[in-house]
């Protein structure tokens, strides 16, 4: 870690409090002028950090320039050795996700991006992906066996609303099986991919993608997104915090993915519940009310007949089709 991302860790933990030079320079076995240095290379990488002589410096609540330096800070002790691999801008943080899987990344290795170039969601669907939202990857490594994909992404899902939780006031929402809403609009995508392992064809890792959008200004989103995409644009959310807090929910959930508490955290965020959806299997258009999620994750619909079905996979839509 070099001086400045040092620097910038020690003030993350203690962010919106001030922290007197020497007090850094102690810590950190730093003198006073690389303390100093540090503070002013920060300053002009966009951190918002306030100096005041007598009381130190002070990162701003409201400073949130995504580092890799700042979750790191923000992870749980247990997880602080995770390799975290930054990108001001990438194409993909799944992409690049696979990539490193695939070059040998241990377990709960983090990759994470402010902007994504071409990111996707399910079936190859075009994610929109503005330098204001937060783009985060983890690595997972099955010890035996490949574990149901669906309850990693029931993971994922929950992770988001507790991590948006903790730093908000806001109450997000989930829309079976992937996406996050608040106030009837999507904020955010998760994407859980597996990796092949070529020489043994057996599944090497999981690589669970989660795009949030943090802070969108109207005029960005795209027409065709205009009334289904929305965006948190919560005062003093730190996206450092937010990637961390879900980094190592997702790694804990992942040690015991049949826990009771998952599913039932995951139920009671879902809004789908006495709502008529639509949906297609095998090529038909069908239509029924949502009475509940299983154990194993699925949606249980109650079709016009009195069937009821248990959705494993696919899309619904909010409505008759």
């Amino acid at each position: 870690m070099t001086t400045k991302d040092a620097v910038l860790a020690f003030l993350e933990k203690d962010r919106g409090r001030f922290v007197s030079g020497p007090e850094l320079a102690e810590k950190l076995s730093l003198s006073r002028t690389a303390v100093w240095k540090a503070i002013r290379a920060l300053e002009a990488e966009g951190h918002e950090i306030t100096a005041v002589k007598n009381k130190g410096y002070r990162l701003e609540t409201g400073s949130d320039r995504l580092s890799a330096a700042g979750i790191s800070a923000c992870l749980p002790e247990k997880h602080r050795t995770c390799a975290i691999h930054f990108f001001e801008t990438t194409d993909s943080t799944n992409t690049q996700a696979k990539r490193l899987a695939l070059e040998g990344a241990p377990h709960g290795t983090i990759v994470a991006a402010s902007e994504q170039t071409a990111g996707r969601g399910r079936s190859g669907k075009a994610f929109f992906s503005p330098d204001t939202g937060l783009y985060v990857t983890v690595i997972l490594k099955p010890p035996a066996g490949m574990p149901d994909p669906q309850k990693i992404t029931i993971a994922a899902a929950v992770a988001v609303c507790r991590a948006v939780e903790a730093q908000t006031a806001l109450k997000p929402q989930i829309k079976w099986v992937n996406d996050v809403y608040l106030d009837g609009k999507k904020v955010c995508g998760i994407l859980t991919e597996a990796v092949t392992d070529l020489e043994s064809g057996g599944i090497d890792s999981i690589v669970v993608g989660i795009g949030v959008n943090c802070a969108i200004p109207a005029e960005r989103i795209p027409k065709e997104l205009v009334g289904i995409v929305g965006s948190l644009n919560a005062e003093g959310l730190s996206r450092s915090r937010l990637a961390a807090d879900i980094a190592a929910f997702v790694l804990d959930a992942f040690d015991d993915l049949d826990a009771p508490a998952l599913i039932d955290d995951y139920r009671r965020r879902s809004f789908l519940f006495g709502k008529e959806i639509g949906f297609k299997r095998n090529g038909e258009a069908l239509n029924g009310t949502v009475t509940g999620i299983s154990d194993a994750g699925n949606l249980l619909v109650r079709l016009g007949s009195g069937e009821t079905l248990s959705l494993s996979s696919g899309e619904v839509t909010i409505g008759k089709l």
